[in-house]
């Protein structure tokens, strides 16, 4: 180093971390242990199908960590960097890096199987433009997908991807279909967890399609809405020796044939003149856009959440077993691989506690109706008594509603929920890190009259016990405190869901004993209901293989089910939002600007922005759907009790910590402001204000930033934007009927004359 480069040396203590970190970096070297170049660990994490957040989570750090150790900006230190490491060597082992000699993909013979085109003649070549997707390099994960998630299908056999890309499909019956969308069409997409599925290629029927392969362009059985047994196309499908799921053909059907070498067979369809695309999901506009941006719009779909496989609601559901799914490889004694649960997952379905289901459950039938016999935690929808409006507030022209971003989204990040079954205690203490229902009177503490009971879905206050979940009893608590009254919590009795070591605190503190695993019992209408009848096959391998499985099964566990589903869906909502000009950098004036033109903005990206949305909602009413269809008889299970995901706890967990945040958010408006709802529905709050905007409905300190712990305008799910506005004497006149005007802020309709 010449004179003109000399730097002050550094001293350091014997035990700096600096010297720390030089001392590790040197013995990794000397071990041979160095973390592999930053663009190999992006590559292995790719390969593998994870995503960033999926290895933030497991080490314990946010995704802009994970983005700097493969950009090479930075490197993990301590435990993590083991960690890391080894998880490195793990995915490495398994995805080795592509030689300069390696093969390319083998690319499929012009000689195809019967079926796989008409009259055996060879696929034609690419022609149209083509596609801006860059293809996966030889050898990697993700060279089976080449051409993206989906395709959308014209009647001409153009079949339209993202980018740009066009593909020439020769098929004219459905078993031609499928069996060149799994050999050539290069479509699927990577799972969302190691221990998941690939996701199965999607190809979407145009109208014009849908005429191509002779299908009705019209489902005909409009409340079953699936194609007759008889149908012709079936018989075509049956003949190629493909099945169909339990749900038939209908909008979305799914065609497979039994996996074979661990290999799936399966294709997942989406039949557009059906409804496939719900207008409440999507918008209006969506069915109809034109098949390249169809395409480029369900794509964008597929890759920032999951590639559809039906409505909303079901995509809010699968995503959530796609990220946790139920089970995984594990080796056994014998050094055999054989299927084991996933710890944090919903491996098997059980049966709720007994406030939790809905009335038609057979669980349910004989329970008492009411607060203290079945657990009510519903979106709060509560209205002021118009006689409290103050003559300040009379005085003021405009009422002002303002709405929660994704407000079931926020509610689920970091929330505790039930994974295992529940457990009976009488006469608890509460304890907040147990979730579960808990019967208890909290009609002691008294609220201003202006302001909702957060205690009652119609915001009402209780009139004596009444069950509910975690969060709400854990805000009485805190409610109590910040009101100065005195709360005295004396549960008659709770339904908890507690990890193994809370459960064992249970059983010492009030000597419980617990029942037999469901599927010791032998009972043969609760194996039935929770789709475990196989426990009771009368063919020993195929039941001993299921009792295998049923070992690994922790009976009871708790923990942060929601999380990854929170990131992810929180990832894809602020993502489009960017994409229709409103980011997190905005001023508050600006963010209310951005929000006036959003949604004139590309209007695939608008349709993806609802779509997303109502995956948050749709997924939580899932998890309690109730039975579909006619002639049920209440008191029988339905279809969906069989399925791991139906958790009315974990739904009303989620909710109650819905309207805890909200409430939250309401109080510290009361008290460091002084301003109270004139009514609530869901998660829109309405307010008198002195001006339109909702800068004049919403409260700032002196320094201009906004009121701590109340409501903060911006884009990020739990924060809100503006709904609409009224005038005060609009929404005065609601009130005196009983009717909600932050239900009709909007304003899509003169609601006074009928118009809503």
């Amino acid at each position: 180093m010449d004179s003109g480069d000399k730097k002050t040396p550094m001293t350091q203590s014997d035990n700096s971390p600096l010297l720390d970190s030089v001392d590790a970096l040197l013995a990794a070297v000397n071990t041979g242990t160095v973390l592999p170049p930053p663009a190999e660990r992006a590559r292995l994490r790719e390969a593998a199908g994870l995503t960033e957040a999926a290895v933030a989570q497991a080490l314990g750090v946010r995704v802009p960590s994970i983005q700097a150790w493969e950009a090479g900006r930075a490197e993990p230190k301590g435990e993590r960097w083991e960690a890391y490491r080894r998880l490195l060597e793990g995915l490495a082992q398994r995805f080795p890096a592509p030689t300069a000699t390696a093969a390319p993909p083998a690319q499929p013979s012009s000689g195809q199987s019967p079926g796989g085109t008409e009259a055996g003649n060879p696929p034609a070549p690419v022609s149209r433009p083509q596609p801006r997707i860059t293809p996966a390099p030889a050898g990697a994960a993700d060279s089976r997908f080449v051409h993206g998630p989906l395709l959308v299908l014209d009647g001409d056999g153009s079949a339209y991807g993202v980018d740009g890309l066009v593909l020439d499909c020769p098929a004219k019956t459905l078993p031609a279909l499928v069996e060149w969308t799994l050999t050539e069409a290069r479509i699927g997409s990577l799972r969302l967890h190691p221990s998941g599925k690939d996701g199965d290629p999607l190809v979407v029927l145009t109208a014009s399609a849908v005429e191509r392969f002779k299908l009705p362009d019209r489902l005909a059985d409009r409340a079953g809405l699936r194609l007759p047994d008889d149908h012709p196309v079936l018989k075509q499908l049956a003949k190629a020796d493909w099945q169909l799921t339990r749900r038939g053909f209908g909008p979305w059907p799914r065609i497979y044939r039994p996996a074979a070498g661990g290999q799936r067979h399966c294709v997942q369809l989406a039949i557009l003149p059906w409804d496939a695309l719900d207008v409440r999901a999507w918008g209006e506009e969506a069915a109809i856009l034109p098949a390249p941006q169809l395409a480029q719009m369900l794509g964008c779909y597929a890759q920032r959440v999951i590639t559809p496989v039906g409505g909303a609601a079901v995509c809010g559901t699968e995503l959530m077993t796609a990220l946790r799914p139920p089970t995984h490889a594990l080796r056994g004694d014998d050094g055999s691989w054989r299927s084991a649960a996933l710890p944090g997952s919903l491996p098997v379905a059980v049966d709720p506690a007994p406030p939790e289901p809905p009335s038609d459950h057979p669980l349910a039938i004989g329970r008492e109706e009411g607060p203290s016999g079945a657990l009510d935690e519903e979106a709060l929808v509560w209205v002021r008594d118009p006689e409290l409006l103050t003559d300040a507030e009379c005085a003021l022209p405009f009422a002002v509603g303002v709405d929660v971003n994704t407000a079931f989204l926020a509610a689920a990040s970091r929330l505790r929920v039930g994974l295992g079954e529940p457990v009976h205690v009488p006469r608890p203490v509460f304890d907040p890190k147990l979730c579960g229902s808990w019967l208890v009177d909290l009609s002691a503490l008294v609220l201003d009259p202006r302001l909702p009971s957060p205690f009652s879905s119609t915001g009402q206050t209780p009139k004596g016990p009444a069950w509910y979940a975690t969060p709400t009893v854990a805000y009485a608590v805190e409610l109590a405190t910040l009101l100065g009254q005195p709360l005295v919590l004396r549960p008659a009795e709770a339904w908890l869901y507690p990890d193994e070591a809370q459960l064992r605190a249970l059983e010492s503190s009030y000597g419980l004993t617990m029942p037999p695993a469901p599927w010791k019992r032998q009972d043969p209408d609760q194996l039935e209901r929770l789709g475990l009848a196989a426990v009771l096959d009368p063919d020993e391998q195929r039941r001993n293989r299921v009792l295998r499985f049923l070992g690994t099964v922790p009976r009871f566990a708790a923990g942060p089910y929601l999380d990854p589903w929170y990131t992810r869906l929180r990832d894809a909502y602020l993502a489009t939002m960017a994409d229709l000009g409103v980011t997190a950098d905005l001023t508050p004036a600006q963010f209310l600007a951005a929000m006036e033109d959003h949604k004139q903005g590309d209007p695939a990206t608008v349709a993806v922005l609802a779509a997303i949305k109502a995956t948050v909602k749709g997924g939580v009413g899932k998890l309690r759907e109730r039975p579909q269809g006619r002639g049920y008889t209440p008191g029988q299970p339905w279809a969906a009790l069989q399925r791991p995901i139906w958790r009315p706890g974990i739904r009303a967990q989620l909710i109650a910590k819905n309207n805890t945040n909200l409430h939250r958010k309401i109080m510290a408006m009361a008290l460091k402001a002084d301003r109270y709802p004139l009514a609530v529905n869901a998660d829109c709050a309405a307010y008198a204000a002195s001006g339109p905007s909702a800068l004049d409905a919403l409260p700032y300190t002196g320094e201009g930033k906004p009121l701590p712990g109340g409501f903060r305008l911006g884009v990020s799910p739990g924060m809100v934007k503006h709904e609409g506005t009224q005038t005060l004497l609009w929404a005065a006149e609601l009130m005196d009927q009983g009717m909600n005007p932050a239900r009709h802020i909007k304003g899509t309709g003169d609601v006074l004359d009928g118009g809503e």
